[in-house]
């Protein structure tokens, strides 16, 4: 009926919002490192009442769908159980422990060695994932999230991730790309990317000579990356609002520029519209607040680490890179990682 965001950060509030979820402001009792999750949800139903029944969505597992939560809701709305939480069927053999010092033997705990059969043989057991907890309210009220009549929904393996550790970022970050949920309309290719040169693909800084000639400093690693770029099919152009005509030439990158560009966002719908492509099908990376209106119209957006607060604020990606310093290779890996998405969603 209702979907809520608890948090106590102004910045995740925003983005809630935006995305047209309700927040829910944490006081700093429940906002705490040792804060749980149940403390959380029983201070939101104390302010909202008319709330009967709550699902709580862990976001450390990113490849939750939303047909799983349909299914769970009406296990409890139609069927009358009382709570509902998520498991993953693993076929693991569990071994007790010793501890060191301990003159002891490890004894199978789920198996036996006599009768030792493949993995893929047997059933299995069922492990919490973490990944949602569905309870009611009087639950909830005496400090349980799973209680009184009980279910378990089993989610599909490549469906079940968890994030706990640095290590599985890597893991989880290709399983949301071949199972992820990407929304009900289709994801779009990038087909153009437009750079700010100033502060994205050089550090802003400008060098002159005793002569008054001006040198800019780049990164070899971004020349690549718009190579990279270009032989994905994906034009890249750039921008500036001084004249860097000479600067340009020099770098012999091969790419159509606008400079002395007054109004960049003006510069960006134009090009739009004579390669006839979707704002969902355009990516800018920019860093200044001239480049604010292109961020926010651009279907990917990206500052480099060092830009301006509010460039970064406007973007929905923020490298780890500095301007001139790799933020244009890195962001052309971001477009590739969206690439790959759009191959897995149209295999699927």
């Amino acid at each position: 009926n209702s979907i809520w965001v608890s948090t106590d950060h102004d910045e995740i509030e925003k983005v809630a919002k935006q995305f047209g979820a309700q927040v829910h402001r944490r006081s700093p009792e429940v906002s705490q490192d040792s804060s749980t999750s149940l403390e959380a949800i029983r201070e939101f139903l104390n302010h909202h009442h008319e709330v009967d029944i709550v699902g709580n969505i862990q976001a450390t597992s990113p490849c939750l769908h939303p047909s799983d939560l349909i299914k769970v809701a009406d296990l409890i709305q139609k069927e009358g159980f009382d709570s509902v939480f998520s498991v993953v069927r693993r076929h693991q053999f569990r071994w007790s422990e010793v501890k060191k010092g301990e003159n002891k033997m490890t004894e199978p705990q789920n198996l036996n060695p006599a009768k030792r059969c493949r993995r893929q043989d047997w059933p299995g057991e069922l492990y919490e994932n973490g990944s949602f907890y569905f309870a009611k309210r009087h639950l909830i009220e005496k400090g349980y999230l799973q209680g009184g009549k009980m279910a378990y929904y089993e989610m599909r393996a490549e469906h079940s991730v968890d994030i706990d550790i640095d290590i599985d970022w890597p893991i989880a970050e290709q399983r949301v790309l071949s199972f992820g949920y990407f929304g009900k309309e289709p994801l779009k290719e990038v087909k153009l990317l437009v750079c700010s040169i100033d502060g994205c693909l050089t550090n802003g800084r400008i060098y002159v000579t005793e002569d008054q000639k001006e040198m800019v400093s780049y990164d070899y690693r971004d020349m690549v990356g718009i190579d990279l770029l270009k032989k994905k099919g994906i034009q890249v152009r750039l921008i500036s609002e001084r004249d860097c005509s000479k600067t340009l030439s020099a770098m012999q990158l091969g790419c159509i520029a606008k400079v002395s560009a007054t109004n960049k966002l003006e510069v960006l719908e134009n090009w739009q519209k004579d390669m006839g492509l979707s704002w969902k099908e355009v990516a800018y990376l920019g860093n200044e607040e001239s480049d604010v209106e292109c961020l926010k119209n651009a279907g990917m957006s990206g500052v480099p680490a060092d830009a301006c607060a509010v460039a970064q604020k406007a973007a929905g990606y923020i490298c780890k890179s500095n301007g001139g310093c790799g933020a244009v290779r890195e962001f052309a890996e971001h477009i590739f990682l969206l690439l790959e998405k759009v191959n897995s969603a149209r295999k699927r």
